[in-house]
C-alpha cells in the first residue's frame, strides 16, 4: 500500500527557506533587513527563482520515482543563514522503498538534474536580460564575490550581450544570480561519485566500473581544491564520509536500452556545460 507523504515538517521547512532566501535576495540588493525590514520583500525575485529551480529538480526525482513505483518523501528544504549567499543549503527527498533495477535508477537520477538545468537556463536568460555589463577587469562580480563562467553561462552571456570585445563585468540581476546558482547546483549534483545523482547515473550506465570513476573524480576534486577553489576539498571530504561506492541493486542484471544509455551520456554533456574549475572568487 502506498504511504501518504507527511507534509507538516516539509511545509514548515519550506516556509523557513522562503524567508531565508528572501532575506538573502534583499541583502544582494544592499538592503539592510534590520534597518529596512519592509524592503525585505524586494528579495522575492531571487527567492522564488531559486526555489523554483530547486523544486523542479526535486519534483523531477519525485515524479520519476512514482512512475517506477518507488515511494519517496516530498522535498525537504534546508534553510541557511541569510548572510550565506543562497539562504538555503538546498533540498532533498528520501526514498522510502528501494530502487530495484538500473532502468529505474537511471530514470530517477537523470530527471532531477535535467529539470533543474532547464529551469536554470531559463532563469539565467531572464536574469541576464535584466542585468547590464560595464567594462571592468573582474568577471561577474557581486559585492565581493566573483562568479566564474561555465560553458553554458558563457554561451548565454554571448547570446544576450554579444561578443566580449573588452573585459567586462556583468552586474547580475538577482534572478540571474539564482540562475547561476542553479547551474552550479546542477554540476554539483552530476558529479559521478557515490550516491550523488551523477553517481547513480554512472552506476546505471557503467555498473561496477562506477567505483573507478568515483575515485578518479575524487582525486580531481582534491587537485582542484588545492590549485583552484578550496571548496572542492570540502566536497571530497563529504563524499568520503557518505561513501563513494554505490550499493548493489536487487535486480542488477537488467541491461539498459540504447535510449537510456544516450540519456546517461547527455547528462555527462550537461555536466561538462555547467562545471567550473574555480566557480567563486573573493575580492
Amino acid at each position: 500500500m502506498r504511504q501518504r507523504p507527511k507534509i507538516i515538517i516539509p511545509v514548515i521547512l519550506f516556509m523557513l527557506t522562503v524567508i531565508t532566501t528572501t532575506v538573502s535576495g534583499a541583502i544582494q540588493k544592499w538592503i539592510n533587513p534590520l534597518i529596512e525590514p519592509l524592503r525585505i520583500i524586494e528579495g522575492l525575485p531571487f527567492s522564488l527563482t531559486l526555489l523554483g529551480i530547486l523544486l523542479a529538480h526535486e519534483f523531477g526525482h519525485f515524479f520519476a520515482s512514482r512512475r517506477h513505483g518507488v515511494q519517496t518523501t516530498i522535498p525537504y528544504f534546508i534553510p541557511a543563514p541569510p548572510l550565506f549567499l543562497t539562504g538555503t543549503f538546498g533540498a532533498v527527498i528520501k526514498s522510502i522503498s528501494p530502487i530495484t533495477n538500473r532502468k529505474a535508477l537511471l530514470d530517477i537520477a537523470v530527471s532531477g538534474p535535467v529539470a533543474g538545468f532547464v529551469v536554470s537556463v531559463a532563469a539565467t536568460v531572464i536574469g541576464l536580460k535584466l542585468s547590464y555589463a560595464i567594462p571592468l577587469q573582474q568577471p561577474y562580480t557581486l559585492y565581493g564575490y566573483g562568479f566564474s563562467s561555465s560553458i553554458i553561462f558563457h554561451i548565454l552571456s554571448y547570446l544576450v550581450f554579444g561578443p566580449e570585445t573588452e573585459p567586462r563585468c556583468i552586474l547580475l540581476h538577482p534572478i540571474g544570480v539564482a540562475g547561476w546558482i542553479g547551474l552550479f547546483v546542477t554540476s554539483a549534483n552530476l558529479l559521478p561519485v557515490g550516491q550523488n545523482d551523477g553517481g547513480h547515473i554512472a552506476y546505471a550506465v557503467f555498473g561496477k566500473n562506477h567505483y573507478l570513476i568515483s575515485i578518479t573524480i575524487l582525486i580531481l576534486l582534491i587537485v582542484l581544491g588545492i590549485f583552484t577553489w578550496p571548496g572542492y576539498i570540502v566536497w571530497a571530504i563529504l563524499f568520503l564520509i557518505f561513501g563513494i561506492r554505490h550499493p548493489l541493486l536487487d535486480d542488477d542484471l537488467i541491461v539498459l536500452d540504447r535510449k537510456r544509455k544516450i540519456t546517461g551520456c547527455l547528462n555527462l554533456v550537461i555536466f561538462a556545460l555547467t562545471f567550473m574549475p574555480a566557480p567563486i572568487h573573493f575580492y
